[in-house]
């Protein structure tokens, strides 16, 4: 896989807390920032990545996950607009969920069990992406990067303080293990 892993950029980073700017130019530098972004997601064990996961900012997400009948997707999404079925045909799907820029703890938060985006492929070419399952919940996930939210942020007070707490005792226990030499 071409592309370069660059670090995951972690909650608390002004970038990840802002919308995104759309992408303007389709060339070489957006091609080259997708494969970037596929090689980070793949380190990282993810599904799915926002450009600001990466401290870009730029509407751009590439996903690699399945549908709830396990076919598996891939491809990226540029200026992404979701859609989501009627508030009357709605079914939430109230599974576990997680973020590399969260990394660690997960919380259950209800999302619809089906979505689309409408935007644009790596070349300029309209595309559209529609899921189901974990592909759904994905795509929510990715769209929510680009305006500037995490899935924290769509917790309880209490869910999201539980979550932001494992997550700095996760982090305070790795720094601990590393300035101890990694013992």
């Amino acid at each position: 896989m071409a592309g370069q892993v660059r670090p995951i950029t972690l909650v608390g980073t002004p970038v990840l807390h802002a919308p995104c700017r759309h992408v303007e130019d389709f060339d070489a530098a957006l091609a080259e920032l997708v494969d970037d972004m596929f090689a980070s997601m793949y380190e990282a064990d993810g599904v799915g990545l926002a450009a600001n996961q990466i401290s870009v900012d730029l509407r751009v997400f590439v996903f690699d996950c399945p549908d709830a009948d396990g076919t598996r997707h891939r491809g990226a999404v540029v200026n992404p607009v979701l859609e989501l079925p009627a508030l009357e045909d709605r079914r939430l799907d109230d599974g576990d969920e997680g973020c590399l820029s969260v990394p660690g703890p997960h919380a259950r938060l209800a999302r619809p069990d089906h979505a689309a985006v409408q935007g644009f492929d790596v070349g300029g070419k309209p595309v559209r992406v529609e899921g189901t399952g974990l592909l759904a919940r994905c795509l929510q996930h990715e769209t929510d990067h680009l305006e500037g939210r995490l899935y924290i942020d769509r917790l309880s007070a209490r869910a999201r303080k539980k979550v932001l707490k494992e997550y700095e005792a996760a982090r305070a226990e790795a720094e601990e293990s590393l300035a101890s030499g990694g013992q």
